[in-house]
């Protein structure tokens, strides 16, 4: 089935020619080499390695950066990149974030000139593979009480902590780890093929299962002084590279609504019982339409904040308001068309059990639904449900 993107505001009348041509190449590397192989590799629980080089020679990895080899698209080109690569599967748009938005920018961000040269050229190639390690099993939303300690010693660190949760972390040749020093949270370069690292990959997933998720312990693990990102301080270190990350899931979870929106049309229009297509009865319609309104709205949200992105004016607030209600409208499209598939739509065939399931996920990684409700009430009320 070809895919139909759906357009009801004419938005794509507002894009750059250079950004339609964008669009239009990832859409068809999804098309072409994304779509045939991944409901097997999804069923099977495998991350399709063989696709890194292809994703790397679009210009995905490191998209938004300048120099590095990088391709420095601007904000709302990298955002239809990855809308369209979520619409193949929320894993490899959860590999290409993390590269890119969390790894590459964190060095991007906070590491030295020479940290850039040595990792950001083979990042964008893909010929090095990052991960992202914030998140500890008993921190997630609250970050700031990691108990991964880097202790200073006379040529550099010793590293020790658990990480869970960590995307990419089985295929990754470089992790940025953020750990707790006497002067606060700073982050470090640890190669993963270090004494002391154990990288575990988790499994049992029933979510993002085309994508690695991983343990990693770091137990009495030496790096170098070089090793650290200097720039990086505090929790801001991290979090920065967070609404980096979080502006490309908003835009990411469009992607996958639109495949359900698409899938849920077309199947309506040809299932016929009684007298007519199930699309001609008002309760499919009721759930079309508002399907189609919930994802115009989210286009619209997307579009703003990368507007607001390329003028330099986009704030965390506003990034928490795009993955909130992005995420939760792709979730609600892709249950929605569940329903409107029936049992089919629980069968490998179609794709919306899969992009359900893996938004389940997406609601709750990059920050979850409740804690982006807090953020935004703290920002319209000026007070703190959270400490």
């Amino acid at each position: 089935m070809r895919f139909e993107a759906l357009d009801f505001l004419k938005l794509d009348d507002d894009l750059t020619d250079e950004q339609r041509m964008v669009r239009d190449q990832v859409r068809r590397f999804v098309d072409t080499e994304v779509m045939p192989g991944i409901g097997a590799n999804y069923s099977a629980g495998r991350f399709p390695t063989e696709l890194v080089p292809k994703i790397a020679a679009l210009g995905l990895l490191g998209a938004g950066l300048e120099g590095y080899g990088c391709a420095g698209v601007g904000p709302i080109t990298y955002g239809l990149m990855m809308r369209e690569l979520e619409r193949g599967d929320s894993g490899l748009r959860s590999f290409v974030s993390v590269q890119s938005s969390l790894c590459m920018h964190a060095i991007y961000a906070h590491g030295s000139d020479e940290q850039k040269e040595q990792w950001l050229p083979r990042m964008a190639t893909g010929d090095v593979i990052g991960c992202f390690c914030l998140t500890e099993p008993d921190f997630g939303s609250n970050p700031g009480g990691m108990r991964t300690s880097a202790t200073a010693t006379g040529n550099g660190y010793i590293i020790d902590g658990t990480k869970r949760w960590i995307t990419n972390g089985g295929v990754s040749q470089i992790a940025i780890v953020w750990a707790k020093t006497d002067e606060g949270i700073a982050g470090f370069l640890v190669e993963t093929d270090r004494p002391g690292v154990t990288v575990t990959d988790m499994e049992g997933k029933l979510s993002l299962r085309a994508s690695v998720t991983s343990e990693l312990t770091f137990d009495n693990v030496e790096i170098p002084a070089d090793n650290r990102l200097a720039k990086a301080k505090g929790l801001k270190g991290p979090l920065v590279c967070l609404s980096q990350a979080r502006y490309s899931v908003g835009w990411g979870a469009l992607g996958a609504a639109m495949a359900c929106y698409d899938e849920a049309l077309s199947y309506a229009k040809g299932r016929v019982q009684f007298s007519r297509p199930i699309a001609g009865y008002q309760l499919v319609q009721q759930k079309l339409v508002h399907m189609m309104s919930q994802i115009t709205y989210g286009q619209l949200l997307m579009a703003r904040l990368g507007s607001l992105k390329e003028a330099g004016q986009l704030k965390p607030w506003q990034i928490s308001l795009g993955k909130r209600d992005c995420v939760k409208l792709a979730l609600d499209a892709a249950r929605t068309t569940r329903d409107i598939l029936g049992a089919n739509g629980i069968m490998d065939d179609y794709q919306c059990a899969r992009h359900m399931a893996n938004l389940e996920s997406v609601y709750t990684y990059e920050g979850t639904h409740d804690i982006h409700t807090l953020i935004l009430g703290q920002h319209i009320t000026g007070l703190a449900a959270f400490e």
